[in-house]
C-alpha cells in the first residue's frame, strides 16, 4: 500500500538541486580512485603539515602497501584494523587494503580493552597502528593479529620547516619525541614497507560492488557494540553524494576536521575528498587554536563535525570572521544542532552551519541541508531541521506497530537506500531487530513536515516520564542554547519519587559577564518563559565540561548515571539524619 513518504515530497523542495539521476550508477570506492588519478593525478592530493602528495603518488603508495599485504597472506575479505588519528598513513592504509581485497576495520584510537572484543568479534587479521599508541595501548590486545605494522604519528616522513614540526609536536595526543628503534617492538614500518614496494608490479583487486568494504562499530551504549557491515557500492554512493553540489569544485580543500575513524569523517570527509577530487587536508586531532591557524595557512573551502567543535571554536579567543572566510560550505553531524548556536556562529563568522543527519548503518548522512538553503525551525517544538532526505533515499516514519505515519506525525525514523548496511556481523538477531528487509529501524524519534523535511526529536532511549508526559530532551536543549550565558547543555531525567522522573539540566558556561551573573533560577525562568511549564528544568547544574565521545557526542548516559548516583547518595544521606 501506498504511504505519503512514498511520494518523496522532499524531491520538490529540493528542485534542481537534486541532480539527476537520482539515484547514481553503482561504483566502488576503488573505481572512483581511478577515475580521480586519471582526471587529476598530478593535481595535490593531500596537505598535511608540509607534507604532499599528488593523486597519482596517492595511487602507487596505497598499491605498494596492497602488495605488502598481499606478500603477508591477507587477500580478500580478510578484515585489517587501522589505529590511527587523522593522518595520511591512515587514507593511504584504506586505499591499500581495499587493493588486496580487505576489508577496513576504522578503530577509534581511545580505545583499549574494548579492542579484545572487535578483534575476535571481526577476526581481524592485519593492524596498522601508530607507534605510541601501539606501545601505550594497542600491545595487549594485537597478540592474536598475525600482521601488525607500526606507523610514526607525524607519518609519511614529513619533509617542512621547523616551525611546522614545533607546531604539530604541540598538539594534544602527539607526544614531543616519537618513540626511538630501541623503545619499539621489531615490527614493519608502515613507511619503510610502503617506499620499498614503490614500484611493485602487484596488481589490485577488483571488489564487487557487493563485497564487504568496512565493518565500522557502534558505540555499544547498551552491551557490546556491533560491526556493521558496509558494501563497497554503499560507501562509494554515499561519498559520491557528498559532492554532487553546486557549491564543489575538484581541488577545493577539504578539512578532515572529524576524526575519520569515525563514520561522518571517513565518508563526508575523506572517502568523498577521493571521490571528489579534492585536497585533503587532514588535522591530526581537534585543538581550537592550531585548528584556527591551519584555515589561515591551508584555506580550506569544506569541513564537518559535531556543534561541539564549533562551539570550542567561537568560545577560542583568537577566533575572527576572517578564520572563516575560505570555506564555502561548513556542516555539522554526529550530534544535535541547536539552533542558537547556528545564529552565533553566522553572526561571528558570516558562515552557515548546515547539518545532516545519519548513522553507522546508513555509512553516514541520509539527509543534509541543501546548499543554499536554510533548515526551517518548527514553530510549535523549536525543533531545527537536520535535513532533507538525500534523492535517492526512502525515508519514513513509523509508530509502535511498524505502521508508516503522515506529514508532523511523530514516530520512529526507518531508513532504506544503497547507503544502508547489509547487517551486523556474527548478530542475526540485532540485523534482524533492527535491518528488517533492509530497513534500518534507527531508534531515533522525529516527523517530517509537509516540505519533507527531516525533524530528530530524540533517541527512544532518552525521553523523560515527567507526570505522564512525554519530554524530549533536546527540544529543551534547543532552548538552552539560546541563552547568551550558555555554551553547552545537556538534558537528563531522573528519578522524581512523586513525578517518576524529573527534568535536570547540566550547562557549561561562556566567559564572561552575562555568565558570571548567571543563576540557577535565571535558566529554570528563562526556559518556562519558552516551553510547557512540565518541560523546564527543576534543577541547573553548571559544571566545567559536559562528558563527550572521541568524536564530540555528549554523553548523556554518563550525565544521567553521575545525576541519578548523586540524587541517591543525597536521599541517604538525609535518610540518616532523621
Amino acid at each position: 500500500m501506498s504511504t505519503w513518504a512514498d511520494t518523496r515530497p522532499w524531491l520538490k523542495t529540493w528542485g534542481e538541486l537534486a541532480q539527476e539521476p537520482h539515484v547514481l550508477e553503482t561504483s566502488t570506492p576503488l573505481e572512483d580512485l581511478a577515475a580521480t588519478v586519471a582526471a587529476y593525478g598530478g593535481e595535490e592530493a593531500i596537505s598535511y603539515y608540509g607534507f604532499s602528495l599528488t593523486w597519482s603518488e596517492f595511487d602507487r603508495r596505497s598499491t605498494a602497501f596492497a602488495a605488502y599485504l598481499d606478500e603477508r597472506g591477507i587477500g580478500a575479505g580478510d578484515r585489517v584494523g587501522i589505529y590511527d588519528q587523522n593522518t595520511p598513513a591512515f587514507m593511504i592504509a584504506t586505499y591499500g587494503i581495499w587493493k588486496v581485497g580487505g576489508v577496513v576495520v576504522p578503530l577509534n584510537p581511545m580505545y583499549r580493552g574494548e579492542l579484545e572484543h572487535i578483534f575476535s568479534d571481526a577476526e581481524v587479521k592485519g593492524l596498522m597502528v601508530s607507534k605510541a599508541a601501539f606501545l601505550s595501548r594497542v600491545a595487549p590486545y594485537a597478540a592474536p593479529v598475525p600482521v601488525v605494522v607500526l606507523s610514526d604519528d607525524r607519518s609519511c616522513q614529513i619533509d617542512g620547516p621547523d616551525e611546522i614540526f614545533s607546531m604539530f609536536a604541540e598538539l594534544p595526543g602527539v607526544p614531543g619525541v616519537n618513540p626511538g628503534a630501541d623503545e619499539v617492538p621489531n615490527l614493519p614500518d608502515f613507511e619503510a614497507v610502503v617506499a620499498e614496494l614503490l614500484d611493485t608490479d602487484f596488481t589490485p583487486v577488483a571488489p564487487a560492488p557487493e563485497d564487504e568494504a568496512i565493518v565500522v562499530y557502534t558505540s555499544g551504549t547498551s552491551g557490546k557494540s556491533k560491526g556493521a557491515s558496509g558494501a563497497h557500492a554503499s560507501v562509494s554512493s554515499n561519498s559520491r553524494y557528498c559532492v554532487r553540489t553546486a557549491t564543489f569544485e575538484p581541488g577545493d580543500g577539504f578539512l578532515t576536521l572529524a576524526p575519520i575513524f569515525h563514520i561522518t569523517g571517513f565518508i563526508c570527509q575523506f572517502v568523498a575528498g577521493v571521490a571528489g577530487g579534492a585536497r585533503l587536508i587532514p588535522n591530526y586531532r581537534f585543538d581550537p587554536g592550531s585548528l584556527l591557524e591551519l584555515f589561515l595557512r591551508e584555506r580550506p573551502t569544506y569541513m564537518a563535525g559535531p556543534a561541539t567543535v564549533y562551539t570550542a571554536l567561537l568560545s577560542h579567543p583568537a577566533a575572527s570572521a576572517e578564520h572563516f572566510s575560505s570555506f564555502k560550505r561548513i556542516m555539522s553531524g554526529g550530534a544535535p544542532l541547536p539552533e542558537g548556536l547556528v545564529k552565533k556562529f553566522m553572526d561571528r563568522t558570516g558562515v552557515y552551519i548546515g547539518q545532516g543527519y545519519g548513522l553507522t548503518e546508513t555509512c553516514a548522512q541520509v539527509a543534509t541541508v541543501p546548499p543554499g538553503l536554510r533548515a526551517p525551525v518548527d514553530p510549535d517544538s523549536g525543533n531545527l531541521s537536520c535535513g532533507l532526505p538525500q534523492p535517492d533515499t526512502m525515508i519514513r516514519i513509523l509508530d509502535d506497530f511498524g505502521e508508516a505515519l503522515g506529514p508532523n506525525e511523530i514516530g520512529e525514523v526507518a531508513i532504506s537506500g544503497p547507503e544502508v548496511v547489509s547487517a551486523y556481523i556474527n548478530n542475526e538477531k540485532a540485523t534482524a531487530e533492527q535491518l528488517p528487509g533492509g530497513e534500518l529501524r534507527t531508534g531515533d524519534v522525529g516527523y517530517m513536515n509537509e516540505d519533507g523535511w527531516l525533524f530528530i526529536v530524540d533517541r527512544k532511549k532518552d525521553m523523560i516520564n515527567a507526570s505522564g508526559f512525554k519530554v524530549w530532551p533536546r527540544e529543551i536543549e534547543d532552548v538552552l542554547y539560546t541563552h547568551p550565558a550558555i555554551q553547552e547543555a545537556a538534558v537528563v531525567g531522573i528519578p522524581d519519587e512523586y513525578r517518576g522522573e524529573s527534568v535536570a539540566a547540566f550547562v557549561t558556561l561562556q566567559s564572561g559577564p552575562e555568565a558570571d551573573s548567571v543563576s540557577e533560577a535565571d535558566i529554570v525562568e528563562f526556559c518556562r518563559e519558552k516551553l510547557a511549564s512540565y518541560k523546564a528544568p527543576r534543577q541547573v547544574t553548571f559544571i566545567e565540561e559536559l562528558p563527550k565521545t572521541s568524536s564530540g557526542k555528549i554523553l548523556r548516559r554518563t550525565i544521567r548515571a553521575d545525576a541519578v548516583a548523586a540524587a541517591q547518595e543525597a536521599r541517604a544521606a538525609a535518610s540518616s539524619s532523621e
